[in-house]
């Protein structure tokens, strides 16, 4: 009955974190009332992060439960050397793209409407440039880049508003915006604001809407009563239970409507801008695609990974996530192995003011999207093509048979993360040099060989450093 057909109906799903060594100690008596040789946990950075905590106070203790992991986020931000893509994330992005590219034929039929789409990510739009990538809307506005840009809500008001005059001034006055759920993260302004909520939010302040900006900073207080009545509202929304705000429900989407609104009705007023009238419709994609049938490859890395992490318990060890390489190959290519939680885990300093620093435990923390990586690089050659030219794609639905059936993301199409297989192609060089470098070898040779050696050493020593990896950088 449950075969193929995911898994939330069968296993739940939950997004509570570890917070104490209580519930440690209740995760170790229920795994030895139930005798369980191993215990697995399916989930992204957070969930990873707490099995890799279970596993170390498992063994200290002595209880004989293993603990495995198994990569799966539709955010699809748990990626490292280790890990190519999750699980979950090309069901979703495909899902997405389909509703996406229908709404891009449904603005190129009508002409007369801008849709605003909210995807889920928070703190990486991995999915966002994925269903860009696949469905070629007209715009997409990344975390990443606006966070290292720092651009303003103003400055990426501006951006938006200019693009649609851009395309007013060919007769186009519809098209397609994409942004992730933690846009409004990304903006300076906001995350600031933000913080000052959560603090006092955490000291049980009693807030609401209407006392809150005498008990924020002068410059958070005036952004918070420039914004509309919903998204007051929606800021003071109860916490997740890490502490962090509801992002899916801040309609950042509305928000940029609004103001892009405000903006094109004055370039109107001014003479600036020609073209017909800016009308907006919103929507937020956010748990249509998790409740999906998987695609063919889902369900292919699923079972693969599965695979894994049970023979991972078998051969006794613990604190290991199950990993699958090679994946942008055919099946019969793909490698299982395993990785240590502790080798895709860090620390991270967190700056709050002058002064004050806090150092957090060791976690594994979300991958953003690289603003120099393939997929962002392929992006940026046709972003000005597609703003201006409606160059829509349409994948369809999900396929489970016939030519499109075993078609993966772009994403991973493009990348370049075989890692294992980068090591073991290095192993080959090394057995290279050992044929060519042996007893009997020109001297000129051995020279050769030994200050290239000495030099590769020395660089390799200094970038493994962990002031060079950055485990401490500033958030």
């Amino acid at each position: 009955m449950f075969l193929c057909a995911g898994g939330y109906d069968l296993l739940g799903r939950t997004k509570d974190q570890i917070k104490s060594s209580q519930q440690v100690n209740d995760a170790k008596s229920a795994c030895e009332a139930l005798k369980l040789d191993a215990l697995v946990l399916i989930g992204g950075c957070g969930s990873i992060s707490d099995a890799a905590q279970l596993a170390e106070s498992f063994l200290e203790s002595g209880c004989k439960t293993k603990v495995i992991g198994v990569p799966a986020t539709i955010d699809g931000d748990l990626k490292n050397q280790f890990v190519e893509t999750d699980v979950g994330f090309d069901t979703t992005c495909k899902v997405y793209s389909q509703l996406i590219s229908n709404i891009c034929t449904d603005a190129l039929s009508a002409e007369k409407y801008y849709y605003f789409i909210r995807l889920m990510g928070r703190q990486a739009s991995h999915v966002s440039l994925e269903c860009a990538l696949q469905s070629q809307a007209n715009m997409v506005l990344l975390g990443e880049e606006v966070a290292n840009s720092k651009l303003t809500l103003f400055d990426v008001t501006k951006q938006i508003c200019d693009a649609i005059q851009a395309r007013g001034e060919q007769g186009k006055n519809h098209g397609v915006i994409l942004l992730p759920e933690g846009l409004i993260e990304s903006i300076p302004e906001f995350y600031a604001l933000l913080q000052e909520i959560n603090g006092l939010l955490r000291q049980d302040e009693d807030i609401s809407v209407d006392n809150i900006s005498s008990k924020l900073s002068p410059w958070a207080a005036a952004l918070f009563d420039f914004l509309p009545i919903f998204i007051k509202k929606q800021l003071l929304l109860d916490r997740e239970s890490d502490g962090s705000v509801q992002l899916s429900q801040i309609e950042t989407e509305k928000l940029l409507a609004q103001l892009v609104d405000s903006e094109m009705t004055r370039r109107t007023k001014a003479g600036l801008y020609k073209g017909k009238k800016f009308n907006a419709i919103c929507h937020f994609f956010g748990y249509q695609a998790r409740g999906s049938l998987p695609s063919n490859f889902d369900c292919n890395y699923a079972y693969t990974l599965g695979h894994a992490a049970y023979y991972l318990a078998q051969a006794g060890v613990t604190g290991y996530l199950a990993t699958v390489a090679n994946l942008k190959q055919d099946v019969s290519e793909w490698r299982c192995g395993g990785a240590p939680f502790t080798a895709m885990m860090s620390v991270k300093r967190w700056l709050r003011g002058p002064g004050v620093s806090q150092i957090g435990k060791p976690a594994l923390h979300r991958t953003k999207v690289d603003l120099k990586g393939k997929p962002y690089e392929l992006l940026s050659h046709y972003a000005g093509t597609w703003l201006m030219d409606d160059l829509y794609r349409n994948p369809g639905p999900i396929q489970f048979a016939g030519p499109g059936a075993d078609l993966i993301t772009t994403t991973l199409a493009v990348e370049d993360n075989d890692y294992i297989g980068k090591v073991q192609e290095l192993y080959a060089y090394l057995d290279k040099v050992k044929e060519i470098v042996k007893p009997g070898c020109p001297g000129e040779v051995l020279k050769a060989a030994l200050c290239s050696m000495a030099s590769v050493t020395e660089i390799l020593n200094v970038m493994s450093a962990p002031a060079y990896r950055g485990n401490l950088s500033p958030f």
